[in-house]
């Protein structure tokens, strides 16, 4: 289907030798997800895993600046407002084909080039191998508009080594990409002058010595020397412990204390929650099933509202978070947000509003 913000379709599909290529292509929006492009990925992946001539997929991003910035965020604001239940329906098949390309028969290669957030995150991170370049910018920034990590994202963060992964998630802030790979966001570091030598050998060879061929150092990052403290504080069981270790540290984890505390109380509290509780899980499937019930909850919570108007439509930058408060979050509040539902998901299954 033609996107009306390109020249062309919102996604591209083509074979180059045994590899097959799926390009987001909305480059006005940074390649924002909407439900159509779900569904053309999951056929693409449909399409290639019955080829056998095609030995790996590409996931890329057009236009040069984004792999994808996340989900059409303001198509979901607008539903918020107005009490339209179309975003619970994207939701469910977006999350349904992050799981499937975590467990895809092929290996799966997602090139991490520029900004990548959120629903960029789930349709990336989970690949068989990821590559970062030195503009990429990955985040999960979801606490900063009152939502919560999702697309699989607990799973990754939780994760992740030490207590990096509660960092992210309750700073909210941009990984560079030795950080994504210290994260355990991403894999390896190709220069992006060395992109086409990338597809042009997975076009004949196998995806291993294809990328080991270009790899390279990223530039320098900083979780690795800011791990000691990150993981002597956030080791602590709430959100408020949490940042009065990192008031008394000092220096920049008083900083990301400063940043926790701007963002929506509900969201940090839900984050730190669900993180937790995805360590014990089995699978990312049973992960993602959680996160549905978090965001289909976040959909009715004024804070969500709130935060895409603060950040992303009108952009002032000050949110009026309700509660207001980490002290006045309680744990009942947080119970309905993970509470069993009759409309939960089941990602046993594929995805099934697309094939309606």
């Amino acid at each position: 289907m033609t996107d009306p913000t390109t020249s062309g379709p919102a996604v591209v599909v083509g074979v180059d030798g045994c590899a097959g290529r799926i390009t987001l292509n909305r480059p006005k929006t940074l390649n924002a997800l909407t439900h159509e492009m779900v569904r053309l990925v999951d056929a693409a992946l449909d399409r290639f895993a019955g080829d056998d001539e095609i030995a790996t997929v590409v996931v890329d991003g057009a236009g040069g600046r984004a792999l994808c910035a996340g989900g059409d965020i303001r198509s979901i604001y607008e539903a918020a407002r107005t009490g339209d239940p179309a975003p619970k329906a994207f939701w469910a098949d977006e999350y349904r084909l992050d799981a499937r390309i975590a467990r895809y028969s092929k290996p799966v290669v997602a090139i991490m080039d520029g900004i990548v957030m959120g629903g960029g995150v789930g349709i990336s991170a989970h690949a068989s191998h990821r590559v970062v370049t030195e503009r990429s910018v990955v985040a999960m920034p979801e606490v900063g508009i009152g939502f919560a990590p999702d697309v699989g994202g607990t799973w990754l963060l939780s994760h992740a080594p030490g207590e990096l992964g509660t960092h992210v998630a309750l700073t909210a802030g941009s990984l560079g990409p030795a950080d994504a790979i210290e994260a355990g966001l991403a894999d390896v570091h190709v220069a992006t002058s060395d992109l086409p030598a990338v597809f042009a050998a997975l076009a004949h060879t196998g995806v291993d010595g294809a990328i080991a061929a270009v790899t390279s150092d990223p530039p320098a990052g900083q979780l690795a020397a800011w791990r000691r403290w990150i993981d002597r504080c956030y080791q602590a069981d709430t959100v408020e412990e949490i940042v009065d270790r990192l008031l008394r540290e000092g220096g920049h984890a008083a900083a990301a204390a400063n940043d926790i505390l701007t963002r929506s109380p509900t969201s940090l509290k839900v984050a730190l929650r669900a993180l937790r509780q995805a360590r014990g899980l089995p699978n990312l499937e049973r992960a993602l099933e959680v996160e549905y019930r978090i965001s289909t909850t976040f959909l009715c919570t004024a804070d969500f509202v709130e935060g895409v108007r603060a950040q992303v439509i009108d952009k002032d930058r000050r949110p009026r978070w309700n509660p207001a408060s980490l002290a006045e979050v309680s744990d009942a509040d947080l119970d309905r947000f993970f509470a069993p539902r009759p409309d939960d998901i089941d990602l046993t299954s594929p995805l099934e509003t697309a094939r309606r």
